[in-house]
């Protein structure tokens, strides 16, 4: 045999000896995605989770080999598309981003078909989510200690909108430790929720900065304070619920990717390599701090351990009485 045919024929060996590795490495599948892929978000559209939802699927976007598409489907404070997500094939083509009331909700309702942390496989934590507790400008108070002082004087006369369980618990909790009485008004989402507040129809909301920070310069809303224990960098002329006079108070949430259960552990490293890689544009830092998020990102293995961890703190939250079932 000539020298040149011998050689394509180890070449050829050796390739068909490599590929059951690469196929084992991979987990028998080639690059995420073979067909397009839906991210499932169980919200409306205009809130601060479907904002950075949308930010970073459009980053994914263009080094994907097929379309990615961000797919709404509201409805039970997040459960109805939870549920539809969690019974897809784990085949990569579906995937769900939701917020920390995924996990609170099954200590705040009274059905939940599915446990929110063995149900579903983690791919990555994406954001940490910072509440503004905001104002319309109609209201007689400008601060967090105005706020308190009529909230006492008037028990019951203020409305707070929430749009989940995670703004409703920040809700409650400023009510249990400032000592006043103001009642929760739910709300489909953050971008609704801000509307009524920026018409003077709803006097203070706890939301996420994304769904706040676009109404910031128009004038037509008060941010009053910030939900975690110290400032935010994303705001830092705005003060925290501390500062205005509530001892102990520190809310937070987060965003996070997940995928139907049972993905194999290979394809989740491909979904989560796609991420990161968008993660890595500058272009995309700088949406999120236009869009007044603050990224977070963490691989499957650390959200899978910080799930576990913020479940424990939500049951502790409950058996101590501080969430309860409706």
């Amino acid at each position: 045999m000539p020298r040149n045919g011998r050689r394509s024929l180890l070449a050829i060996a050796a390739a068909l000896a490599a590929a059951p590795a690469a196929a084992q490495e991979g987990g028998g599948r080639g690059a995420w995605p073979q067909r397009p892929v839906r991210v499932v978000l169980p919200y409306p559209p205009g809130g601060g989770t479907d904002v950075l939802a949308r930010a970073l699927v459009e980053a994914m976007r263009p080094r994907l080999p097929h379309p990615i598409i961000v797919e709404n489907r509201p409805g039970a404070q997040g459960v109805l598309g939870s549920e539809a997500a969690m019974r897809a094939e784990p085949d990569g083509t579906t995937l769900l981003v939701v917020t920390s009331a995924h996990n609170l909700n099954k200590y705040q309702m009274l059905h939940v078909p599915y446990d929110p942390v063995r149900d579903f496989t983690p791919v990555a934590v994406l954001s940490r989510q910072i509440l503004v507790l905001v104002a319309a400008t109609n209201q007689p108070f400008s601060d967090v200690a105005g706020l308190v002082r009529f909230a006492r004087d008037n028990p019951n006369r203020i409305g707070f909108g929430a749009t989940e369980a995670l703004t409703a618990f920040a809700g409650h909790e400023f009510n249990r430790r400032a000592g006043v009485l103001t009642e929760e008004v739910q709300y489909r989402g953050g971008g609704l929720l801000m509307n009524d507040v920026v018409a003077g129809h709803l006097p203070i909301g706890w939301t996420s900065t994304a769904s706040a920070l676009p109404h910031l310069a128009t004038g037509k809303v008060r941010f009053l304070a910030v939900s975690t224990a110290g400032r935010t960098a994303l705001l830092p002329d705005v003060p925290s619920v501390v500062e205005g006079g509530v001892a102990g108070y520190d809310v937070a949430g987060w965003v996070a990717m997940l995928a139907p259960p049972r993905m194999e552990p290979a394809l989740v490293r491909e979904v989560y390599a796609a991420v990161s890689r968008a993660y890595a544009e500058p272009a995309l830092a700088e949406r999120f701090r236009a869009l007044g998020l603050e990224p977070g990102l963490l691989d499957p293995e650390r959200t899978a351990a910080f799930l576990r961890d913020d479940d424990a703190r939500w049951a502790a939250a409950a058996a101590a009485g501080q969430i309860v079932k409706q």
